[in-house]
């Protein structure tokens, strides 16, 4: 898809856009706490085996940004996407662990186009990341601006 495929009206309740697959592994699990969240069950094995994990666990902050990318790839980087006023919800349901498996989709689960700007409209959404257990790993719930698709000449 080439930019500006998605537009706001391209989005309906209840549509669910796959967004595929992204396997974790241990060093980059280690990698991105060190930079950024540095608690011991995310970089450090031996501190991990004595945590009520047992190993060395992703952060949630790592889980929220590989999904982010995957919501970047396959509709917010082909779309007319204004940003996002915030997130209502994040929540890490289950660790994720080096060798997991994530299947990401994208869940519409309102739309309302802006009566103040018509230009625009707001999409809410579900970001679910399921392990290959099915097992719900993250959900995150927020909004997002879109453009409005653009009239074609002679159109009202």
């Amino acid at each position: 898809m080439k930019k500006g495929t998605w537009y706001f009206e391209d989005f309906y309740v209840g549509q669910e856009i796959p967004l595929g697959c992204r396997s974790v592994t241990e060093e980059e699990i280690v990698a991105f706490a060190t930079q950024f969240d540095p608690q011991p069950f995310h970089v450090d094995r031996d501190a991990a085996s004595a945590s009520i994990f047992g190993e060395v666990i992703a952060s949630g902050w790592h889980t929220c940004s590989m999904m982010m990318r995957m919501v970047v790839d396959s509709v917010l980087g082909a779309s007319s996407s204004m940003g996002s006023p915030g997130l209502d919800k994040v929540r890490w349901q289950q660790p994720v662990r080096a060798g997991d498996t994530l299947t990401v989709s994208y869940i519409t689960t309102a739309v309302k186009a802006s009566s103040s700007r018509p230009d625009r409209g707001v999409v809410w959404s579900t970001w679910q990341a399921l392990n290959q257990r099915g097992e719900v790993a993250c959900i995150i719930e927020g909004m997002g601006m879109f453009g409005r698709r653009p009239k074609e000449d002679g159109d009202a």
